[in-house]
């Protein structure tokens, strides 16, 4: 059983959607604390609308006081507020298996998480997570630097986030015709890599890739086989959406695959 705090997306695509579609496909109950109700398609966010501080702290209680959650996965947490709070709540062990993924921008390039509310989430709560899972701009953003235009600098990010106390994997790195995630801890690094795949639809990766991650901690995986396994789902999801035609702009990767929990990797490495 897992749980997501993050916001909506009404377009289903990314946001709590994604994360109870990516946890039922692999076999997890999902359940959740909404963070922001967002106006979102396709084209856009068009708006966004926070739930106040009480609310969310309800549902995480609620939810963790009646079910033996196994992993805990955020997605847009928004502000300083929301972070700190997610924060205090690991800091009292009542988010187990922490995957962190430090939503900052839309796929559509809206900004979803300020500036601030970024820096909060790297010296507040990465502390506290098991597994960090930004991509290569949210991890720049996450470190206040440019982003990584080579391996080796996707490499050096991974690193010095992972100083902060937690596994990380950079996500999104381009080397040659490959796509490669970088990750770090205990002072090395990983590359996974897979070569490009072309489509159109790509909205809604990170989260994906973050829900991915905390169903196979919350079976029982190791971080390897966590990474391992939320890269080959979002690989599968982008090669399976790659011919849909949904919306005026970036569709939405597909999450009704064929895979079962069985044919994923959940126990690889260490």
């Amino acid at each position: 059983m897992a749980l997501t705090i993050a916001g909506s997306d009404s377009g289903g695509g990314a946001g709590i959607q994604a994360d109870l579609a990516t946890f039922a496909a692999l076999g997890v109950h999902g359940t959740s604390a909404l963070t922001a109700v967002t106006v979102q398609d396709t084209t856009g966010v068009h708006g966004i609308h926070p739930v106040p501080l009480d609310v969310i702290e309800a549902q995480v209680a609620c939810v963790t006081s009646d079910y033996a959650v196994a992993s805990v996965k955020t997605g847009m947490l928004g502000s300083v507020d929301v972070v700190r709070l997610v924060a205090r709540l690991a800091a009292q062990d009542r988010l187990p298996l922490l995957v962190v993924d430090p939503v900052a921008i839309a796929t559509s390039g809206d900004r979803l998480t300020g500036t601030d509310a970024l820096q909060a989430i790297a010296t507040d709560l990465l502390p506290h997570a098991t597994l960090a899972t930004p991509n290569v701009e949210e991890a720049a953003a996450l470190l206040g630097t440019a982003p990584a235009t080579s391996l080796a600098r996707q490499r050096e990010h991974a690193l010095a986030l992972a100083e902060k106390g937690c596994a990380v994997v950079v996500t999104g790195g381009v080397d040659g015709r490959d796509r490669v995630d970088v990750l770090a801890r205990d002072g090395t690094t990983r590359e996974l890599r897979g070569p490009a795949i072309a489509t159109p639809n790509d909205h809604g990766t990170g989260c994906t890739f973050a829900a991915a991650a905390a169903a196979v901690l919350a079976n029982g995986g190791t971080v390897l086989a966590a990474v391992t396994a939320a890269q080959q789902f979002v690989r599968a999801a982008l090669d399976a959406s790659a011919s849909w035609r949904l919306g005026h702009g970036a569709g939405p990767v597909s999450h009704l695959l064929p895979s079962t929990p069985r044919t994923l990797p959940i126990q690889q490495g260490a």
